[in-house]
């Protein structure tokens, strides 16, 4: 079993194991944690066929043990993978619609979103890490959606974990909103004045202000993070695209994923899979409007411009933190350029090193779907096969038509990544018709909710809104507050 190290992708100089890698959450420099793809080990594809039958936890081990092996016991990881993803409160559907294409339901978790999967098990994983060494940590999310609700539900209640989620104001829905608003105990929900952008920039002011951090703990390393930032939210992202191949019918084939991309982590999840083996014939990297990605791959440039508003709320993201790490993984090297006294974020996306784009090209391919596309893709899914899907859902499904021209004669997964009935206002405008609200978001609804608001503004600039010194201000003086009790 190899010895696993992960660098900072703005320091490869730092190498750390992984539960050094996770308690940090934010490599130096503001950098990513990420392994050396000549590093990320091995399945064979003998052993990746056997894996059909075998239960989520099970493939989960095959897939993860190789990268944690040395640090968790066995018998400790086996438990850890039978909690997180026990079928009865976590199962998986991968359904047959047409043709060989297939739809992954990442949706039956505790908040009904594919976020459940990671979460789950990074809670678990650092929980875990923390009591052996007789630890505290607190937890920093941002989130555009679905992420928020997903960690909190995830770290609500253990034993050496606290919870602070970023969520913007007026961009969420009520249903996710309330998923981090009304569980108290533990979890501390922040609506901040703008974008998920900002959110992310306030997020990552937090992890790497140690002098604050110190001030108020006595403790540099106290915070640390759960976005797709964290190395302890990625891998476990590359379990589900091998459960999806153990699920279908390929003829030999490799498949294609076709995967609704806000933040990257579920992507960069896949690329790491493939890398391991699994036979991946393309990943499709879908997105709504803001469509930076797709524009670098076409022509090589790269330019973060302000977030367009779209359906699929949890992928309005014009810098994604992973395309770092994917950008690192192709041989080039991208980072935020920041004020030397504040830290704060002057020019993000910065790449000094470009990556193998032909490369980049022969693996990934990527299309940007209008918010009109998103509807009329609701409307025809629904009307030819009687399957609702989300807004997410329906970017997934247009790439994928887009990609193979509308034949669907190929190994197909789209990866549907939240229930629709936490999106009723668009699923009912795109088929006349309102989706059941799951039964934990009914409970929830008449729950009383706890939230701080950051009411500073934040500034605005070319490349739109970014977080403003009296946003960051105020938000740490509410932490404070909450810890000085």
């Amino acid at each position: 079993m190899k010895d696993i190290r992960f660098y900072s992708t703005n320091n490869p100089g730092e190498r750390v194991d992984f539960q050094t890698a996770l308690l940090a959450g934010m490599a130096s420099r503001y950098g990513l944690y990420m392994i050396d793809r000549k590093d990320i080990p091995s399945i064979p594809l003998e052993r990746i066929d056997l894996q059909k039958g075998k239960t989520y936890a099970e493939i989960a081990h095959e897939v993860l043990e190789p990268f944690l092996g040395r640090e968790i016991p066995p018998d400790t990881l086996k438990k850890l993978l039978d909690d997180a993803y026990d079928a009865e409160k976590i199962p998986t559907i991968v359904q047959r619609v047409t043709g060989k294409t297939y739809i992954m339901w990442l949706t039956r978790g505790p908040t009904y979103s594919f976020k459940d999967y990671a979460a789950r098990f990074f809670g678990r994983m650092l929980n875990f890490f923390l009591g052996e060494k007789g630890l505290r940590r607190v937890v920093i999310v941002a989130t555009s959606g679905d992420t928020g609700g997903a960690v909190a539900d995830a770290l609500l209640g253990l034993s050496n974990i606290d919870n602070i989620v970023f969520y913007p104001k007026g961009s969420i829905s009520e249903g996710q909103r309330r998923q981090m608003t009304t569980l108290g105990n533990n979890v501390h929900a922040f609506e901040v004045n703008g974008d998920f952008d900002v959110c992310q920039a306030l997020a990552k002011n937090i992890l790497g202000d140690r002098d604050f951090a110190v001030k108020l703990f006595d403790d540099p390393e106290r915070f640390t993070s759960a976005n797709s930032i964290s190395v302890g939210r990625l891998l476990p992202q590359a379990v589900y695209p091998f459960y999806a191949y153990s699920q279908i019918e390929t003829d030999g084939r490799p498949f294609i994923a076709s995967i609704p991309s806000g933040n990257f982590g579920n992507m960069m999840g896949t690329v790491i899979a493939r890398q391991m083996g699994l036979p991946v014939e393309k990943i499709i990297c879908g997105v709504n409007e803001n469509r930076e990605f797709p524009e670098f791959l076409s022509c090589g440039t790269y330019t973060v411009r302000p977030s367009v508003k779209s359906p699929s709320s949890a992928m309005i993201v014009s810098h994604p933190s992973n395309l770092a790490r994917l950008i690192d993984f192709y041989g080039g090297h991208m980072f935020d350029e920041r004020d030397n006294t504040t830290g704060n974020v002057v020019k993000p996306g910065v790449i000094d090193r470009m990556p193998d784009l032909e490369a980049m090209r022969r693996d990934i391919c990527s299309f940007g779907i209008s918010n009109a596309a998103h509807f009329a893709t609701m409307r025809a899914v629904y009307d030819r096969y009687g399957i609702i899907l989300d807004p997410h859902g329906a970017v997934g499904w247009a790439t994928l038509e887009q990609y193979l021209e509308g034949k669907h004669d190929r190994p197909a997964v789209i990866y549907e990544t939240a229930d629709p009935g936490k999106f009723p206002d668009d699923v009912r405008a795109a088929i006349n018709i309102t989706p059941e609200l799951p039964p934990g978001m009914k409970k929830q609804a008449g729950l009383p909710e706890r939230i701080y608001s950051v009411e500073a503004l934040p500034e605005h600039t070319s490349g739109g809104l970014a977080l403003s010194t009296g946003q960051i201000s105020e938000a740490k003086t509410k932490v404070r507050q909450i810890y000085a009790r």
